[in-house]
């Protein structure tokens, strides 16, 4: 059932964390906290109001057939430290096809900072890859690149086990990102470059820089995963050509990014193991001032300025004044003028150790596994943790890993588009990963935030509230000849039931009124409408909660392969067979649903009337007047008014009271004195003045039905209702027991690809958790993953494989 609590409307900053000033950088003289003219203590502010919130989705497997169920845990964490966060109440999650169109939409409750969740895939849905993505109402301020993105594959068994794949065309996309920003003629600078497959991922090249004339400048090669770098000079009145060749494919050409006459270059090079060295290059020969800031999600770790002498100027870092994860380093003018950029990655120094086990490496079908699962944090000292795991068949077609949320949470999460293996960044012990970490920061690093919106002197407002307590819905009301906004109005949302719930709120002056919705689950009718004596003509829009902004993420291309079509064929097989005999297994009874408060928003009321307890009239008006001693029926030229008496003042109210019917407002009292007696179970009183929301009443009174859903009462044709969708209802994950005789000879077959799925997998620091599932009849290999976060922040995942024999 729902209920609502009114919001107030409008723009409006929110809650921030206070924040701490890191120590200044190594220069020539230490500079004070802020030196920057007050461009850290600007930041600051801006970062105080902008509070970041991050979410991260455990998937349970990376492959699924269409008609199968997808399941995943929401984490939800602030920004810093990746603590957990309980700012936020919903998360909004999508399945995207490869046009950015959402073909599955969910708002799944969070408590706690987690959540669970669920979607049945469509036995119609086509094979591809698609990109499931998640946020909060909050994160939609700060862009969709910030958004929770993950790639997987769905497979219509259908159609895959019979396709042939088309000609690879075998193209490739090439990219350069100069350090810093641009390129400038006779600045020596540092270049990256990134070549990609048409399925997105890196391809290895080599190639040669050449100028209009065909000089050769610079050679250079990748050197993992498709990236790379090399250094030249640009020269005055030259354009420059790449010719990249990448493994066994022709030659491809590619222009440089534009050569500027003027500027700025900034390289960061590791000048030693505890040290980095900014060395600015600029094309101006007079001195000036110039500002290095260096910031980590919500904290100013370094602030440092310096002077140019000969063009030339350089800022000394210690890695010790870095928080763990990417730094955003960005160069100013002495005028705040923004003018490089520059990420640094320092690999995480702990993260939650998860210890799991089988008791044992090999099983027959329909036998017991038994899993203990132990956490641990820095060193190694236990430590409680919330988990969440998945136990799926490992076959030719589940290629790709499911994300880590340690390297989402540290790297990827503040990265755009898409990362491929981010684990090798924090597994890596060869000496090309700490320059392959470099290459990342410098093909993929962003800010997610304009300078120009932290410089400015008003205050930081922000379009979504963060939803608290519930989800929000907005809706928007306009005039219909003029398509203005209206604003100023007072607007009733209400959803008809027998628990009686109502809300107001004012538009703005944009037209926008919110509601929030508490206990608001699966899809139900609401009625949003005005007060006719105040707007009579302006109509509503009810928006979409989801966003439609979309941003770089790009999931990797599915196509089906001749060489599969045996394992399309058995998929299709086992998918079948599941949606055929998956209902005959007995299930156990769902859980209770969370208890919901079925009374009234007004609580106990001053009177109470059961119409079947006395003498039914036809007619309301004489239910009123004889039954009714609280409300007075008066008759005038425009119609029926009721006068509350107000007993604790002994007055009467000289205006009409709200009226609902199944908790939707009845501004019309002719309607509503012509409704049938008959079909309304219970009438209640408020006997004096009542204030809800933004409104006053001249008292209360509530008509209720038998069924709670209006019984056929004519609406105003002005008044909106539509079905919307509340939060997704909780669904038990199920999977069978064989744990008699009688079921480990059953002969419904059991062809599970995921044998198991546990969300709320807890650990403390004394007692390891010890977790039961039972193997099905597919013999193979499978894969236990398990992924979770402590209330410190440490994020880890582990997982282990196990082998199960169709005869021991």
């Amino acid at each position: 059932m729902a209920s609502f609590t009114a919001k107030t409307t409008g723009r409006a900053a929110c809650l921030g964390l206070l924040l701490t000033l890191g120590a200044t950088t190594q220069v020539a003289a230490q500079a004070p906290s802020d030196s920057l003219g007050g461009l850290a203590s600007r930041f600051g502010r801006y970062q105080r109001a902008a509070l970041p919130e991050k979410l991260f989705l455990h998937l349970d497997r990376p492959l699924y057939t269409s008609g199968e169920t997808m399941w995943f845990k929401v984490y939800a964490v602030e920004g810093t430290h990746a603590q957990p966060l309980a700012l936020s109440k919903v998360a909004y999650v999508e399945v995207l096809d490869k046009e950015n169109r959402a073909v599955l939409q969910a708002k799944v409750p969070l408590k706690d900072a987690t959540g669970q969740g669920s979607f049945a895939l469509p036995a119609t849905l086509a094979s591809g890859a698609y990109t499931v993505r998640a946020y909060t109402n909050w994160m939609k301020n700060f862009g969709p690149d910030y958004f929770f993105h993950s790639s997987i594959t769905v497979l219509n068994t259908f159609t895959a086990s019979g396709t042939v794949a088309g000609k690879d065309s075998a193209t490739y996309e090439v990219q350069f990102f100069p350090e810093g920003g641009n390129l400038v003629q006779s600045l020596a600078s540092k270049v990256a470059f990134k070549v990609t497959s048409r399925t997105g991922k890196g391809v290895a090249a080599e190639g040669k820089l050449l100028t209009q004339s065909g000089a050769v400048v610079a050679s250079f090669k990748t050197l993992r995963l498709g990236m790379g770098s090399f250094s030249f000079t640009p020269e005055a009145g030259q354009t420059y050509t790449a010719v990249i060749t990448p493994a066994k494919a022709p030659t491809i050409k590619r222009s440089l990014p534009r050569v500027f006459e003027q500027g700025y270059v900034m390289r960061l090079e590791n000048s030693s193991p505890d040290t980095l060295t900014f060395t600015v290059s600029t094309t101006k020969a007079q001195s000036e001032t110039l500002y290095l800031l260096g910031h980590a999600r919500q904290q100013v770790l370094v602030t440092a300025r310096t002077q140019t002498t000969n063009g030339r100027a350089s800022f000394t870092v210690s890695k010790k004044q870095l928080l763990d994860g990417i730094s955003h380093f960005t160069l100013f003018s002495a005028d705040h003028k923004p003018l490089c950029e520059r990420l640094y990655f320092q690999q995480p120094t702990g993260q939650l150790a998860i210890a799991a086990r089988p008791d044992k490496g090999q099983y027959a079908s329909r036998n017991k596994v038994s899993v203990q699962v132990a956490t641990t944090g820095l060193g190694a000292q236990p430590l409680g943790a919330n988990l969440s795991m998945a136990v799926y068949r490992l076959d030719s077609l589940t290629s790709s890993a499911a994300a880590d949320i340690n390297s989402y949470l540290w790297l990827t999460s503040d990265l755009r588009g898409r990362i491929e293996n981010p684990e090798y960044y924090f597994t890596a012990n060869a000496p090309d990963a700490e320059a392959a970490a470099d290459n990342l920061m410098l093909t993929q690093g962003w800010s997610r935030f304009r300078w120009e919106n932290i410089l400015t002197d008003s205050a930081t407002t922000f379009a979504y509230l963060p939803e608290l307590n519930a989800p929000l819905l907005r809706a928007r009301l306009m005039a219909p000849e003029s398509k203005k906004p209206a604003g100023g109005v007072i607007a009733y949302l209400s959803a008809p039931s027998r628990i009686i719930r109502l809300n107001n709120a004012r538009t703005d002056a944009t037209g926008l009124a919110q509601f929030e919705l508490d206990n608001f689950y699966g899809a139900q009718d609401v009625v949003l409408q005005t007060n006719p004596r105040q707007d009579s003509t302006s109509r509503f829009e009810i928006l979409s909660p989801f966003t439609n902004q979309f941003g770089t993420f790009k999931p990797t291309l599915f196509s089906t392969n001749p060489r599969f079509q045996a394992d399309y064929a058995k998929r299709h097989f086992q998918t079948q067979v599941q949606a055929t005999y998956a209902r005959s297994f007995k299930a156990p009874p769902l859980p209770k649903a969370v208890a919901v408060d079925s009374s009234a928003f007004y609580g106990k009321p001053d009177e109470t009337y059961f119409l079947d307890k006395y003498t039914r009239f036809k007619v309301l008006e004489e239910v009123m007047r004889e039954y009714v001693p609280g409300v007075v029926v008066r008759i005038r030229k425009d119609g029926f008014h009721f006068l509350v008496v107000d007993k604790t003042n002994k007055t009467i109210l000289t205006e009409n009271p709200m009226v609902l019917l199944d908790g939707v407002p009845v501004f019309n009292l002719n309607k509503m004195m012509a409704m049938d007696p008959l079909k309304i179970q219970k009438l209640e009183v408020i006997d004096s003045r009542y204030f809800h929301g933004w409104m006053m009443y001249e008292g209360l009174v509530s008509y209720t039905t038998y069924k709670g859903d209006l019984e056929g009462f004519p609406l105003d044709p002005r008044v909106l209702v539509q079905r919307y969708e509340g939060l997704q209802e909780h669904r038990e994950f199920y999977a069978p027991r064989y744990d008699t005789p009688e079921a480990r000879q059953s002969r419904l077959p059991d062809l599970r690809n995921l044998l198991y799925w546990n969300p709320n997998v807890t650990t403390t620091s004394t007692v390891p958790a010890t977790l039961d599932f039972y193997t099905g009849d597919q013999a193979g290999r499978y894969i236990v993953v398990l992924q979770g976060l402590s209330q410190t922040g440490l994020a880890g995942s582990s997982s282990f494989t196990f082998e199960v024999k169709q005869a021991l």
